[in-house]
C-alpha cells in the first residue's frame, strides 16, 4: 500500500490540513448518514442546510443503498470483478469491497480520494477477502491518467472495470471538464466496463436545492454544483445506459427492503462500454 506510506512530513502537511474549525463535505454527509466521525461545525452546516432541503438526510440514505444495489448487481448479474470508486468519501456500512465481495470473493477494489480526512480512515477500507485485495490511492478527481496510472497496480486495466463515482462529479464545477473527466477514464478501461454515477441535481426540489448549494459555497469548503437531466445525460455519452436510465436514485432497481421509491435530489444512472 505504498499510497498510504507517507513521509512524515507529508504526514504533518496532511494533518494540517483536518481542521475541526471549517465544515467538511464528507463529515456532513456522515452526519446525515447518522455517523460519528464529525465535528460541532459540520453539524451546525449541516442542519442549516437542512432548513433548505429537509429530505437530504433520506437521499444520503438512498444514495448509500443505490450504491450497493448497483455494485450488487454488476458483480451477481454481470460478473464484474473490478472496482474502481473514485471519490469513495468516509467509510460507512456497505462500502463497495464488502457488497462487492460478498457477492465475488476474488473481487478487486480499488478506492481513490485525495482528502486527507478519509486517508485518515483509509485503514477501514482496506480489509479484504482472502481471494481477493482492496487498496487506496490518494489522487485527484482532476487528474484521470494518475488514478488510472495508481489503480493498475492492483486492477487489470485489459479487464472490465466498474468505475464509481458518486458525489464526486458535483466538485467538478466546469461540465464539459466533468465529461471529459468520465470520457478519458472511460477510454483506458475495455469494452464491458461499466461506469456509475450519483449526482445532486436541480430536478427535484430545484429551488431549494440552489438555495443550500449557494449556501454551501459561501462556506469556505469545496464548492460544489448541481445539474440537471440533460447535463447528467452528457456524462454517459458514449455507453448503454442500463434500465431504468437516469432517475432519482431511490428509483434505480429498488428492492423490497429499499421502502417507497420516493424521489430524493440526487440523481443516478448506470452505463456500460459497448
Amino acid at each position: 500500500m505504498s499510497d498510504l506510506s507517507a513521509t512524515h512530513d507529508e504526514t504533518v502537511a496532511r494533518t494540517a490540513r483536518l481542521r475541526s474549525d471549517v465544515s467538511h463535505s464528507a463529515r456532513i454527509w456522515n452526519y446525515w448518514l447518522g455517523g460519528r466521525d464529525n465535528y460541532p461545525v459540520d453539524q451546525e452546516v449541516g442542519e442549516r442546510i437542512l432548513s433548505f432541503v429537509p429530505q437530504l438526510p433520506r437521499s444520503a440514505v438512498a444514495d448509500r443503498r443505490f450504491l450497493a444495489r448497483a455494485v450488487r448487481h454488476l458483480a451477481e448479474d454481470v460478473g464484474i470483478r473490478q472496482f474502481l470508486d473514485i471519490g469513495t468519501g468516509l467509510p460507512t456500512a456497505d462500502n463497495t469491497h464488502e457488497v462487492a465481495q460478498r457477492a465475488a470473493p476474488e473481487a478487486r477494489i480499488v478506492y481513490v480520494d485525495n482528502d486527507p480526512l478519509v486517508l485518515a480512515h483509509a485503514s477501514a477500507l482496506l480489509t479484504s477477502t482472502r481471494e481477493g485485495a482492496t487498496d487506496y490511492v490518494d489522487a485527484d478527481v482532476h487528474d484521470p491518467e494518475a488514478i488510472l496510472r495508481k489503480a493498475a497496480a492492483t486492477l487489470d486495466l485489459g479487464r472490465p472495470v466498474a468505475v464509481t463515482m458518486l458525489g464526486i462529479l458535483n466538485f467538478v464545477l466546469d461540465t464539459d471538464e466533468a465529461v471529459s473527466i468520465v470520457r478519458r477514464l472511460l477510454a483506458a478501461l475495455p469494452s464491458g466496463s461499466h461506469l456509475v454515477v450519483s449526482h445532486p441535481t436541480t430536478e427535484v426540489d430545484g429551488e431549494a436545492m440552489t438555495r443550500a448549494v449557494e449556501y454551501w459555497n459561501g462556506q469556505g469548503s469545496a464548492p460544489m454544483t448541481l445539474r440537471g437531466r440533460a447535463d447528467l445525460e452528457r456524462l454517459f455519452e458514449g455507453v448503454e445506459l442500463l434500465e431504468p436510465g437516469i432517475v432519482s436514485c431511490s428509483r434505480w432497481r429498488p428492492g423490497a427492503g429499499d421502502g417507497e421509491a420516493a424521489e430524493v435530489t440526487h440523481f443516478a444512472g448506470v452505463g456500460r462500454k459497448p
